[in-house]
């Protein structure tokens, strides 16, 4: 069942586990949507212990997937979100949680960073999944790294990826790619 409650400026969801566990998020109204609670623990779930790690949290929204690694125990997250009052909203949840990380107010498609991280986590708009928005995120991953993408239907290929698994959970897909 997915834990999410009706608010006027959209919805909230709450931190899965780790040391946020069960604090509640707002998220942004609109066309974002944010990962049911099942989802998000099937996904890090199956990533395992993420301590220690970087990960990219691109198509952030809220950022209550970046928040859940941060609470889990990864070292850095970096925020990417192109719309200016889910950026705001997450620099809000991370100011309410006592976190600092960077948010990056900026098309996930057209990033340009120089780091690079051992996990990144895309999970674009399903009423717009765009492939050409999530490959460049490729660029960003470490060797051996791992990309989860959140999609609708099938898993597709990425040049340079292997797919080491793939679950569906009612309309979503969670695919894990390693580098």
């Amino acid at each position: 069942m997915k834990r999410v409650e009706k608010t006027k400026t959209g919805e909230t969801v709450r931190v899965t586990s780790g040391v946020f566990g069960g604090r509640s998020l707002k998220a942004p109204g609109g066309k974002t949507h944010p990962m049911g609670s099942r989802e998000k623990l099937a996904l890090f779930n199956m990533l395992g212990d993420i301590h220690g790690l970087s990960v990219l949290d691109a198509f952030a929204g809220s950022g209550a997937l970046g928040i859940e690694a941060l609470s889990r125990g990864a070292l850095r997250v970096v925020f990417v979100e192109k719309n200016a009052g889910a950026c705001n909203i997450i620099k809000q949840n991370l100011a309410e949680l006592d976190c600092e990380a960077e948010v990056i107010c900026a098309d996930a498609g057209s990033l340009e960073l120089t780091d690079t991280f051992d996990v990144v986590i895309a999970d674009p708009p399903y009423d717009a999944f765009d492939l050409t928005k999530v490959l460049p995120l490729v660029n960003y991953l470490e060797a051996g790294g791992v990309l989860v993408l959140s999609h609708p239907g099938e898993a597709p290929e990425l040049d340079g990826l292997a797919l080491e698994k793939s679950r569906q959970y009612a309309a979503a897909h969670l695919s894990f790619y390693q580098k």
